[in-house]
């Protein structure tokens, strides 16, 4: 496929991840099989524009960020995502991350590419939905995101990284707030008193009041 459903293109910080606070150039797609409680970007639900990869890579490579996501929606639903993420990171000399919502399959993501992979919990209503086979199938340079609503939702997630021994199969364990939902300050201190092997993570685009 040569091209891709796109909902929108802009640049702002990466917010969500170990590359948090670098300028980054997002190519968010089209369409999402899941419907998490806490979602910030249902409209991206909605029928995008069928746009050519050659298109979007020339936009990421006239851009001065050093970063490029692909994001959602839930981007390796097209069958034009493999093409892109080959595209871009092999003609745009960027650092390419993709976010992914966990129910997909993992390996679509290219070799040199990032995955920033969500596990998501019960409080997100999808507590069902992670593709346990992309335990298999992560990468030394691969990324997990909790985003936790609630202290159901951390002491889940904390026993899921403990039981499968998360942090040695990728580069980083996140956990994260969901945003007006569980204060930043109360999950540091339930990580700092368990002593847990994650990373605290605040989406600081949104603590700037950006997109």
């Amino acid at each position: 496929m040569n091209t891709v459903n796109v909902c929108e293109t802009f640049v702002s910080l990466q917010g969500e991840s170990s590359y948090a606070g670098l300028p980054c150039f997002f190519i968010r797609l089209a369409g999402c099989n899941l419907h998490c409680r806490y979602c910030d970007t249902a409209y991206a639900r909605a029928p995008g524009r069928e746009t050519p990869v050659a298109e979007l890579v020339a936009r990421v490579r006239s851009d001065r960020a050093p970063l490029c996501e692909i994001t959602g929606g839930e981007p390796l639903l097209q069958p034009g995502f493999p093409a892109l993420a080959r595209a871009v990171k092999d003609e745009t000399g960027k650092t390419l991350l993709v976010e992914t919502n966990g129910s997909c399959d993992l390996s679509l993501v290219p070799e040199g590419a990032i995955a920033v992979m969500d596990v998501k919990c019960p409080g997100s209503g999808e507590g069902e939905s992670f593709a346990m086979a992309n335990l298999g199938r992560l990468r030394p340079c691969d990324e997990v995101k909790f985003v936790l609503a609630d202290e159901t939702d951390y002491r889940w997630a904390l026993e899921f990284v403990e039981k499968r021994r998360l942090t040695s199969l990728c580069h980083a364990v996140l956990f994260s707030p969901v945003h007006s939902a569980l204060d930043a300050r109360v999950l540091a201190n339930w990580m700092l008193r368990d002593r847990v092997p994650a990373r605290l993570q605040l989406q600081w685009h949104r603590q700037l009041g950006m997109r």
